[in-house]
């Protein structure tokens, strides 16, 4: 089972169920599950091969959709979904899978398609990074900034660093997510899909290229109850940049 963090209480709104992306975690998403958790549950998961949730030896998105039908399947009702990046991919597949499981669907700057980028580079700068002695995460980000220099990425991937552990280590299973990278950067496209006829939100950075006109089609043809948005300056990872601007979209739509 995954990892679970929890927030808030039951009301007559369905809970929310948040999916993070790649190299994410639960944590990530503390924030914005917080303020969210002011009129319904809001849980947050940490995905297989990530964070303290189990390791395993695939990380495929029938893999990934499988594992939140059991997280629902266990909270007892069916759940309001949003899911970024890969976890909207995993969001996605579960919802034209187990459509009886997802009351309302938000896909964050994704789209139902294989893109042609590959984030194995960050595996590698991760893997490459000493972490012996390592005590503070400024010392961390120092090592790791020669192979990654954005500083936004670097302190987004050491959320996934474990200084408490001796010797420190990733929360993530570097090894099976480089193995499985074409899987999480592609869309698996299965014939066995049904397009999902519940309400489906679309949303994603205006400054991102993640979802793209000639996206459209592909989207409205497996959800044909999709709108679309765009948050104004935003890039992939909208919720981070603009997290108010976002948890209000979210607010207006599930509510």
């Amino acid at each position: 089972m995954l990892h679970r963090v929890r927030h808030g209480k039951s009301t007559e709104l369905p809970a929310l169920l948040i999916v993070h992306g790649l190299f994410g975690s639960a944590r990530n998403w503390g924030a914005i599950a917080k303020r969210l958790s002011d009129t319904r549950a809001v849980v947050a998961v940490d995905m297989r091969n990530h964070g303290a949730s189990p390791f395993a030896g695939t990380h495929s998105y029938a893999d990934l959709a499988r594992d939140l039908a059991e997280v629902i399947a266990d909270e007892g009702q069916p759940m309001d979904v949003v899911g970024h990046s890969m976890g909207g991919k995993a969001a996605m597949v579960l919802a034209l899978t187990r459509p009886e499981l997802t009351n309302r669907l938000v896909v964050a700057d994704i789209a139902p398609v294989a893109y042609d980028h590959s984030q194995a580079h960050l595996i590698e700068a991760m893997r490459a990074m000493p972490l012996d002695g390592l005590t503070t995460r400024s010392e961390a980000s120092d090592r790791l900034a020669a192979s990654v220099p954005d500083p936004q990425v670097r302190a987004f991937l050491l959320q996934s660093l474990d200084l408490r552990a001796d010797p420190p280590r990733w929360r993530l299973n570097l090894d099976v997510l480089e193995r499985e990278m074409d899987a999480i950067t592609g869309w698996p496209d299965d014939p066995a899909f049904q397009p999902y006829s519940g309400p489906a939100l679309f949303f994603s950075g205006g400054a991102s290229d993640y979802v793209r006109p000639e996206h459209r089609a592909r989207i409205k043809a497996l959800f044909p109850k999709a709108r679309m948005a765009k948050l104004p300056g935003a890039g992939h990872w909208l919720h981070a940049e603009q997290p108010r601007a976002f948890e209000q979209t979210l607010r207006v739509f599930l509510d």
